[in-house]
This record gives structure tokens, sequence and C-alpha cells, in this order.
């Protein structure tokens, strides 16, 4: 099930053992004013490129955590300025040896901490799975190559997740993969194409790039007009992309029977992503005979994650996450 609000309470509580480093950042408190947000370090940070992320164009990028959120037992923290990618380890209390690479979104704009992050973590740990949340550099802040830095940011994570699994414990054929709204679109776009873009940088790249499975939380898949969400695809693409870049860019202009199963959840009253954006992508997973299990709701708007579902059928998406990762052996 989700997490109620005695469950985010508790939430709050652990995400703070994570750590106390600050951040050059600013956030909202709950008297309107402007204070510094944190961002969680946590026991165990693993750096996607040690030597520096590859096409850096802005030598002096910042990183800032905006705390939004006006209650002051809640967080909901938001991360820019990504110079430094990495992924956050929360090991499982009992491990089952499998393991989730969580994504969370933000639009390309910034990566939404706790609600799409931290507390899927927290979630998957309770379930055996050791999770990882990844930060990786949002594509509209000065990179090279600017349209596939997420998505290699990804790859690279599922890369360096399985070359630490024997220390971590967990078998590194069971990883998965979520995605929520822009995240999605990352998960996506990792999972569809397995080409490698750089040069090898260390033993780690000799690991597989493409998760077990991956699931797809109200995601953004397509960056062509009219369903393309226009925040995302001017920050991936920019201002005139031309029409080859939105296709290449679209996970389901891509999909090929390679791909791992997927699992599918949008609500259709979602007015920032239209459903549509599921309905394309699983329209091409069937198309190429990959297996899909899609679930609609009929309420839940945009950015639910684990918080907003105290109530009918969408509550119950944790659940049937968790029964499909057990039926692809990976929970």
């Amino acid at each position: 099930m989700g997490l109620d609000r005695r469950s985010l309470l508790a939430t709050s509580v652990a995400l703070a053992a994570f750590g106390s480093g600050v951040v050059r950042a600013e956030g909202a408190s709950s008297d309107g004013a402007m204070a510094q947000a944190e961002f969680p370090s946590a026991a165990e940070t693993i750096e996607l490129w040690p030597k520096g992320a590859p096409g850096d164009l802005d030598p002096n990028r910042i990183e800032r955590v905006v705390e939004r959120s006006t209650d002051s037992n809640i967080r909901d923290r938001a991360m820019s300025g990504i110079s430094n990618p990495r992924m956050l380890v929360v090991r499982a209390r009992q491990p089952n040896g499998g393991a989730l690479l969580v994504i969370p979104g933000g639009g390309y704009r910034h990566i939404v901490v706790d609600k799409e992050g931290l507390e899927t973590a927290r979630w998957a740990s309770e379930q055996g799975l050791t999770a990882f949340v990844l930060f990786h550099r949002l594509p509209g802040e000065g990179w090279a190559d600017r349209a596939n830095v997420p998505s290699r940011d990804a790859q690279r994570a599922v890369r360096l997740a399985r070359h630490h699994s024997g220390r971590l414990g967990f078998d590194p054929a069971r990883i998965a993969m979520i995605g929520f709204s822009a995240g999605g679109h990352v998960a996506a776009e990792a999972s569809v194409n397995s080409a490698s873009i750089d040069a090898p940088v260390d033993s780690a790249e000799r690991e597989d790039c493409i998760p077990a499975c991956t699931a797809l939380l109200y995601p953004v898949i397509s960056m062509r007009e009219p369903l393309a969400h226009a925040g995302s695809r001017l920050l991936l693409l920019g201002e005139r992309p031309t029409a080859s870049a939105e296709s290449a860019h679209s996970p389901d202009r891509n999909v090929t029977d390679k791909a791992p199963p997927f699992f599918l959840a949008h609500a259709e009253d979602d007015s920032a992503v239209s459903v549509q954006n599921t309905v394309a992508m699983r329209d091409a997973l069937k198309a190429k005979r990959v297996a899909v299990e899609t679930h609609l709701f009929a309420e839940g708007g945009h950015g639910f994650g684990m918080r907003r579902i105290d109530r009918g059928t969408l509550s119950l998406w944790p659940q049937m996450l968790l029964a499909w990762m057990k039926e692809h052996g990976v929970a």
C-alpha cells in the first residue's frame, strides 16, 4: 500500500538519518520565507562518473535543493544544478536478492527528491529490495549532447548497480527500474536503447545496461506534438527540435522486441501529462510482442507517487507493482 500521513512523518524522520550535508540551496519555509534545504547523503552514495561527468559546458553550475513543502513534518525537496550525478543506496531491511533503481520526475527542470525518490526507495527496502535513487544530470543545464544526458546516466547507474551487486548483496540479474513523469521518460529511453555512446571508462562498463524489467508511472513518452509535455520537450530538445530528434527521443517510436517487460500506470484525469503517452507506449510494446501490464485509473491526477493514494483502486498500485516484479523474478 502507499504512505499515509503517519508513514510520511516516519519517513521524514527516517530520511533525516540519511545525513545533513548542507548544499548551497534555498527553499520555502512554513512562513513563506526562503530557507536552506539539505540534500540527503545516504549511508552510501555511488558517483556515476568519478572522474567527472562527460560533456560539461558549465563549470559554474551550482547545485541547489529547494524545500517546497509548507508542512514542517513532510519534506518535498526539488534538486537542480547537478554536476555530480549519483545514486543514493537504501539497503533492504531483509534482502531478498532483488534491487530497484528509482528515477524521480520533475519535468527535466529539477528532480523530486522525496515524494517520488526516497519514499519509493524506502517502500522498496521494506519489500526486501536494495534500492537506488538516481539524481541524474538535467539536459537544460549546460551539457553537450543534452538530449542523451539523462538516459546515459540511467544506463550508467544500472551498470554500476550490477557492478556493486556482490558487495551490496543482490543478484545482478534481478534489478528493475521505475520512473515517474519525466523520470519515466528517462527510464523508457534507457530501457529501449542499449546503444553505447561513451567510450568505456572502467570495468563497470562491461555490465549490461538494460534492467530486467521497467515500471513507468504517469510517464512522459512522446516528444511529438500534441502528446508531448511542452516543458520536458523544451528542456530536453530545445526550442526548435527536428522531426528526427523528436522521433529519436520518443520511446514509443524506438521499441524493439529486445525490450524488457514493462509495467505502466497512469490516471486518466492527468492534466499535466496526457494518459495517451502511456497508451502509446503500451501499443508500441504490444506491437513488438513485449510483455506489458497496464493500469489506467479513473482518478489520481499527476504526480501522486505514494502520497495521494489513500482512496479507491489507485491505492493498490504499489501492491500491483510488487506482484508484477515477483512475476518477473525481481522481488
